[in-house]
């Protein structure tokens, strides 16, 4: 397990590395690391490395300041300590309006749906809303979207109107260029939208209710 073979404050040095690596594209220096760890010197720097290298959790290229690799070793240990749980999630990134478009909010929360884990182009929303009630998908449900720049006549899409708010209902194309977007809800009027006016971001793959 990973919390045997590494002492907390290697852990914490890897983590960083990590982050860094994930959010920049490449590998520290020792200044940044220093830094970022609050580490006194760039010796100490260098001990951390020389010690996770030992144990074969690092790799670093020769004279080369910013060629520090995490050994996949790290991560298949990372995944085992997090648990099965954390391979099941997937970003839920708002709530979106069945009923008037509203603007989108984004979020850092997670659902878990097992069976879509593992593809970058999905992603969940939940519903408010009683718009698309005939189509079965109710206020508070959750709808699986997958990332999509288009869409035939009839799919139930998330539509982004005028850049800044969002809803979800099936899209027809009119005859006149504008895009209609139908709820399934018969007590509800569609929406009409200039074809321009109109951006697709997803196709909604399935629903999750939970009672």
């Amino acid at each position: 397990m990973l919390g045997m073979a590494l002492t907390k404050r290697q852990k914490d040095f890897l983590s960083f590395l990590s982050e860094f690596l994930e959010k920049k594209g490449y590998s520290p220096s020792y200044e940044e690391i220093a830094e970022g760890m609050s580490l006194a010197s760039l010796a100490t720097v260098h001990k951390h490395i020389l010690a996770l290298e030992s144990k074969q959790y690092l790799k670093r290229g020769f004279n080369q300041s910013r060629s520090l690799e995490i050994a996949p070793r790290y991560y298949s240990e990372e995944r085992q300590h997090r648990g099965p749980e954390a391979a099941m999630e997937i970003p839920l990134l708002g709530r979106i309006a069945a009923g008037r478009p509203v603007e989108s909010a984004s979020g850092h929360d997670t659902v878990n749906f097992g069976d879509f884990v593992g593809d970058p182009n999905t992603y969940a929303l939940q519903v408010r809303g009683q718009s698309m009630i005939e189509d079965h998908i109710c206020d508070g449900d959750f709808v699986l979207v997958e990332k999509a720049q288009t869409a035939r006549d009839g799919e139930i899409v998330v539509a982004l109107v005028n850049g800044s708010e969002s809803t979800l209902k099936r899209i027809y194309r009119e005859a006149n260029g504008q895009i209609r977007l139908q709820p399934a809800n018969a007590t509800m009027e569609p929406i009409y939208v200039a074809g321009g006016d109109v951006q697709i971001q997803g196709k909604v793959l399935a629903v999750l209710r939970k009672y």
